[in-house]
């Protein structure tokens, strides 16, 4: 009896041992994998850091044309500038982390006496602030207002390099015939692909990182245009454009500048006088030195200079502390602001108020 009890004893020991053994290697097992998924979400976690926390550059780009302009004749005569404004924030790897575009549409009337005859104090919303009121959607074949498209394409845009945009296949009068970009944007594009082209190349490093929101804020004005007289009138579209990227805290980290004045000229016969196709539409960065402010500067700086020192300023600030910058008819009353920027800056510090709330949207 005593031997059945010992080997029963022992039958139970090793039986106990195998299934601790068994056990162990189960438990190295689901070890194993937890340290392999562990090494899984670190490595994914990495990627995603270095997606969400690396450099990016901001571009800026104006791309103006003013040959729908026309001749006064039984109705006034019109003085058209359509400005393609395209903000882009930019990848280490050239590809496109954000985009923004808009249009500036500025359409000044003359009559055949040579007589501006729209309001000179007009200012004219950017096609993305006019929204609904642009009223393409009714003649719209997708039913999309204009805005609704452009989003579409920049949203499109996202992920790529400009040879894959340069690469969308469009039609004889430039309008996507990709099935699934065509099903959200029948516009023509072609400018706007060389707009973000433009920004691309324009894109530098000023302080923003992947995963901060881009906004672009524009408006134009056209007070400083004129009836002909002894000379010709000018139709000046103003417009002025600025592009910031906010970081997850509401701040500033990068801001870009400019401004195109864009001159029509006519006749007191209301004639055109401006060669459409000739005429030379830089922006005030792309002019540089040869917008001549220099000369005239109390503190011998040049336009873009003290444009790109207000964008520093600003940048590493909230909306709020924008708005809180104090101005002496326009121009900066900090001393040490003062030093490096002269020029007005109420209308860029609403327009950053402005691109911030693109942004919110």
């Amino acid at each position: 009896m005593k031997k059945v009890l010992a080997l029963l004893l022992c039958s139970t020991l090793v039986v106990s041992m195998f299934t601790a053994c068994g056990k162990t290697k189960e438990a190295e097992k689901e070890e194993v994998k937890q340290e392999e998924t562990t090494e899984v979400a670190e490595e994914t976690t990495e990627e995603v850091a270095e997606t969400t926390e690396g450099a990016a550059k901001t571009g800026l780009a104006v791309i103006t044309s003013i040959g729908k302009s026309k001749d006064a004749a039984e109705e006034d005569g019109l003085a058209q500038a359509d400005s393609v404004v395209v903000a882009v924030l930019v990848g280490e790897d050239g590809k496109i982390l954000d985009c923004a575009l808009d249009t500036a549409q500025t359409k000044i009337n003359f009559s055949k006496e040579g007589k501006i005859t729209t309001d000179l104090a007009t200012v004219f919303k950017a096609k993305q602030d006019l929204g609904d009121e642009y009223g393409m959607k009714k003649a719209s074949s997708i039913g999309k207002e204009w805005f609704e498209q452009a989003n579409a394409l920049t949203a499109y845009a996202v992920g790529k390099t400009v040879d894959e945009l340069k690469g969308i296949a469009v039609n004889e009068e430039g309008v996507p015939t990709d099935a699934d970009l065509a099903s959200s944007v029948t516009v023509h594009i072609t400018d706007y692909v060389a707009a973000i082209e433009k920004a691309v190349a324009n894109a530098k490093d000023l302080g923003a990182k992947a995963g901060d929101k881009l906004g672009l804020g524009v408006s134009t004005t056209i007070a400083k245009s004129t009836d002909a007289a002894e000379e010709d009138g000018l139709a000046q579209a103003y417009s002025s454009y600025v592009a910031i990227t906010q970081g997850a805290d509401g701040k500033i980290t990068s801001c870009a500048i400019d401004a195109s004045q864009s001159n029509i000229n006519f006749s007191k016969e209301g004639k055109v006088t401006t060669d459409l196709a000739a005429a030379e539409l830089k922006t005030k960065q792309e002019l540089g030195e040869a917008y001549g402010m220099k000369k005239a500067s109390g503190i011998g700086k040049e336009w873009f200079e003290q444009a790109d020192a207000f964008a520093q300023y600003v940048t590493g600030k909230t909306v709020d502390e924008v708005k809180g910058i104090a101005l002496t008819e326009g121009a900066p009353a900090d001393a040490d602001l003062a030093s490096s920027v002269t020029v007005h800056v109420t209308d860029y510090m609403s327009l950053i108020e402005l691109a911030a709330a693109h942004i919110a949207k």
